[in-house]
């Protein structure tokens, strides 16, 4: 797995250390039932805070990526509750769509690059 932090960014490293894992997830580098490095090694692997990795696997777990076990450490296990994906998409999209909409993006712009996000991690 490789994770690479971008210092320079405003986004919050434990946000960017989730996307990473979360696209790594999608694109099957990480699978179902893989253990992820211990905070300690991941924090040290790429340069940042203990603190930070725990908070980003905090929110994975939150979210239904991980399950957290005392003796096997951060594991990939995906809650399947589409509804609740179906929600969190939508609420995570409208700002999204709203900006792009704001610049001018058109609706088949939008489209087409959804289509295109969807066929990288290939979705249905």
């Amino acid at each position: 797995m490789l994770i690479e932090i971008d210092f320079n960014s405003e986004e919050a490293f434990y946000i960017q250390l989730r996307n990473q894992i979360i696209v790594g997830i999608a694109t099957e580098q990480i699978r179902e039932g893989d253990t992820l490095p211990s905070v300690r090694a991941l924090a040290e692997m790429i340069g940042i805070n203990m603190h930070t990795v725990n908070k980003a696997y905090a929110v994975l777990r939150e979210e239904g990526f991980l399950q957290l076990d005392r003796r096997r450490g951060a594991v990939v296990a995906l809650d399947l509750d589409k509804l609740r994906a179906v929600e969190e998409t939508y609420e995570g999209l409208q700002v999204i769509i709203a900006k792009a909409v704001c610049k001018q993006v058109s609706r088949e712009e939008i489209h087409e690059l959804v289509d295109r996000i969807v066929d990288r991690f290939g979705g249905q």
